[in-house]
């Protein structure tokens, strides 16, 4: 009989460690250790090594005896045992990546499979919903500026209702059927233009309904730094750009 799952119960009773703080601590799942908790699924070995050293506690003694409070309090982890410090929690953004974003365009809706997306973790609003998208080619780039690969963006929801009201212009992660894009969004009385930066790549026409998750560009992450003057006029040009599409909507 294993005393891992009553042990490890007890270690977090006397560090004042809640579940998700301790799943946090080696990398698990908050419900995986309620799992390990329960006795209804048994521990890989690197975890249990991984608790066994963190605690300095034997393999033998975590696995085969139950741990007295008073052996507990001579653990080492100073950090556990103070108990006092408030732990601060970044937002957890899922990630798009060049490895997920075909099996995301099928599973997006599949909480589970968000769950197993790549994290960024990021210091905003954890209110609203957030994807991040790491770009792996040169469709947002034009002349080695711009958006290269490597570089992360970060989306706000769109709700589906309210895709059209999207700003002309405006930078977007935008899924299609079988296929995630980062473009810039244009919309017009009938249809949505999805427009690449590089010139090589066509604009892309597509009905409002085609669009199963449209995500607004908040945050950028450049792998390099940008040059702040190209930075300026890529800035102006995007103004004068949004300006010409409403005057060509006008006229139509």
């Amino acid at each position: 009989m294993s005393y891992f799952g009553k042990n490890i119960r007890k270690i977090r009773n006397v560090k004042k460690l809640s579940q998700q703080a301790f799943a946090e601590l080696f990398e698990l799942k908050r419900g995986t250790l309620g799992a390990y908790e329960e006795e209804r699924s048994e521990p890989r070995i690197e975890t249990i090594i991984k608790i066994a050293n963190h605690f300095s506690i034997t393999i033998d003694d975590l696995l085969t005896k139950e741990l007295t409070v008073n052996k507990l309090l001579k653990f080492k982890d100073d950090l556990a045992l103070q108990g006092s410090f408030s732990k601060e929690e970044f937002t957890k953004i899922p990630c798009i990546t060049p490895k997920t974003e075909a099996d995301y365009a099928l599973y997006f809706d599949k909480p589970h499979f968000i769950e197993d997306l790549p994290k960024l973790h990021l210091p905003i609003n954890p209110d609203k919903k957030y994807r991040g998208y790491l770009i792996s080619n040169l469709e947002m780039t034009n002349n080695d500026k711009a958006y290269c690969p490597k570089d992360v963006i970060i989306g706000e929801k769109v709700e589906t209702n309210d895709i059209t009201k999207t700003e002309n212009g405006s930078l977007v992660i935008v899924l299609l059927h079988g296929k995630v894009l980062f473009r810039k969004f244009y919309h017009s009385s009938a249809n949505i233009t999805l427009q690449a930066t590089n010139s090589n790549i066509d604009d892309l026409e597509v009905d409002p309904t085609e669009i199963k998750e449209l995500w607004k560009v908040c945050y950028t992450f450049f792998k390099r730094l940008p040059d702040n003057h190209n930075v300026e006029i890529e800035q102006k040009l995007n103004f004068l750009e949004q300006e010409f599409m409403k005057l060509r909507q006008n006229f139509k």
